[in-house]
């Protein structure tokens, strides 16, 4: 299995890579900000399913056919980017008003917390970073390459975890705040569109 000093260098790096401005993080900070910490914390959960998802699919290798088949990854990047487009358009028609709590906010949980295992599983770029990222730290002498691929991936997972917790609750305080004025929940809403259609726009024109 993985010696200490991969296990060191991994987390190092995952942490390093989970606080570098990309799709996920700026994602989990807008869903935060919009519907608070609980929504950011969920959405976090939802990527991190996505990335569970993306580990399985490296140790099985179908993440390879991604890396091989422009057509594929076409669909796929097709989807990622239609589905942020809906997001998009919610946000620019949503009304300021309270956060929902009871079993209508626990219904919005769900919701989101699907919301971002599609966002994480329909970006074939994140299929492709972990084909070429994990390979790197797994040694064929050190037993199942399966079992170290998933070793990793669950690594990767509690360090992306630690970082878009703290962003969470950093940006649902922020959230806290904005909520109390509909006036600035409707802003924010705009803005979270407009980051919606920029994360629409990069996963469109990714290339192969």
């Amino acid at each position: 299995m993985l010696d200490p000093s991969t296990i060191i260098t991994f987390c190092s790096a995952s942490i390093l890579l989970a606080l570098a401005p990309g799709p996920d993080n700026i994602f989990v900070l807008t869903q935060s900000a919009v519907h608070g910490k609980a929504a950011g914390i969920v959405t976090t959960l939802g990527l991190l399913t996505g990335v569970l998802v993306h580990t399985c699919a490296v140790a099985l290798g179908i993440a390879a056919v991604f890396q091989t088949s422009e057509t594929a990854f076409s669909i796929l990047k097709v989807i990622g980017a239609g589905y942020l487009f809906f997001l998009a358009w919610q946000a620019f028609r949503a009304k300021g008003q309270p956060i929902p709590s009871g079993r209508e906010g626990r219904i919005k949980l769900r919701k989101l917390y699907v919301r971002g295992i599609i966002m994480n599983v329909t970006n074939p770029k994140v299929s492709i970073f972990f084909l070429a990222f994990l390979p790197q730290f797994a040694d064929p002498s050190r037993g199942s390459m399966i079992l170290q691929f998933l070793a990793l991936g669950g690594l990767f997972i509690l360090s992306g975890a630690a970082v878009f917790f703290a962003v969470s609750l950093l940006a649902g305080t922020l959230g806290q705040w904005l909520n109390r004025s509909p006036r600035a929940q409707s802003v924010l809403n705009r803005i979270a569109g407009v980051v919606f259609v920029g994360l629409a726009l990069k996963i469109a024109t990714a290339h192969h």
